[in-house]
């Protein structure tokens, strides 16, 4: 097999192959994980889901970066993890506590470096880079690299799914956040009071776009998760809605 054909086997296993590795509730998994140090030992600066502060996405500090094995090209913002330190007498804290994260941000791959030494986030390799105020709930804070388990859990949200209006006439995107249960949306329509119900695309993250002009309308959308449930809010931005506004919608139940 030549190098292009390896290259194109590459991109078309690789979603088959980041799907599967996340696709199951309850089952526990094996990975690493580090921690990234800031200032409030939280991670609060913007990341590629779109979130911006975190405080204000109510992500806090139990959030964490993802591998590309586990980052799913996005899709997986905004999704629940149980991770717990194992097997390491030195870091793990004793009882393997447990902790649980929101991916928020990507870990890149560093392929400079020895997945072994470095390059956690190389490509297969599953890998959490967590919040300094997470890690140290779970792992003895002075440890570089820690083995952990994890699995998929619902997500415990307050109030409702919350969607952050930004864009322009003709390019409007909204930011989704908030969203309970499994917490990954993966498909999102929109809908003005001169419109049907239309697609948005994925931007990048959860950030959802749609090149058709909406200003002046009241909006709805229709989120569905990874599970295919559909939550729709109706009119959850009034006709007068402004760039920069965010909106309270329904929640998963």
């Amino acid at each position: 097999m030549g190098a292009l054909q390896l290259h194109v086997f590459y991109l078309i296993l690789l979603p088959t192959l980041t799907s599967q590795v996340i696709s199951k509730q309850g089952e526990w998994k094996s990975a690493t994980a580090t921690y990234t140090k800031l200032a409030d030992a939280s991670i609060i600066t913007e990341g590629a889901c779109g979130y911006g502060d975190l405080h204000k996405a109510s992500y806090g500090k139990y959030s964490a970066g993802l591998s590309t094995m586990l980052f799913n090209k996005g899709s997986t913002c905004g999704a629940c993890f149980e991770v717990r330190c194992v097997d390491h007498i030195l870091w793990c804290l004793q009882g393997s506590p447990s902790v649980i994260l929101t991916a928020t941000d990507f870990c890149p791959p560093n392929y400079g470096l020895s997945s072994d030494y470095g390059g956690w986030c190389n490509f297969p390799k599953e890998h959490f880079e967590m919040s300094e105020a997470a890690f140290v709930e779970i792992a003895e804070k002075r440890a570089e690299i820690v083995p952990v388990q994890y699995k998929r859990v619902k997500c415990e949200r307050r109030g409702g799914m919350r969607f952050s209006m930004s864009g322009s006439a003709h390019f409007f995107q909204v930011l989704i956040t908030n969203v309970g249960l499994d917490g990954e949306v993966v498909g999102v329509k929109v809908k003005g009071s001169k419109t049907g119900w239309m697609p948005m695309a994925r931007n990048w993250g959860q950030n959802w776009h749609s090149n058709i002009n909406l200003v002046g309308q009241p909006l709805s959308f229709e989120v569905t998760a990874s599970t295919g449930r559909t939550v729709a809010s109706y009119s959850v931005a009034p006709a007068n809605w402004q760039f920069g506004q965010t909106f309270e919608g329904k929640q998963f139940k």
